[in-house]
């Protein structure tokens, strides 16, 4: 069966809360970024560690790597 992109987009990617908390999860990059703890391109993934991409203080983010971060359960 395929996927349907414009359904899932209307239905979950593009609901207001959902376009915050990405913004939330961009803008912790980009703070971990310009703080010296992760480089443009590394390959790695901002952590948060309340699982709350909400809270970006700096003592909630750590940088790891793609798999480590992805196979987290909550």
């Amino acid at each position: 069966m395929a996927r349907d992109y414009d359904r899932e987009y209307a239905t979950y990617q593009g609901t207001p809360a959902q376009k915050k908390r990405r913004a939330m999860r961009n803008k912790a990059r980009r703070l971990l970024i310009k703080n010296g703890r992760a480089k443009k391109g590394d390959g790695k993934d901002v952590h948060h560690k309340d699982h709350n991409p909400m809270n970006n203080s700096l003592s909630n983010l750590k940088i790891a790597s793609i798999a480590s971060n992805r196979s987290r359960k909550i």
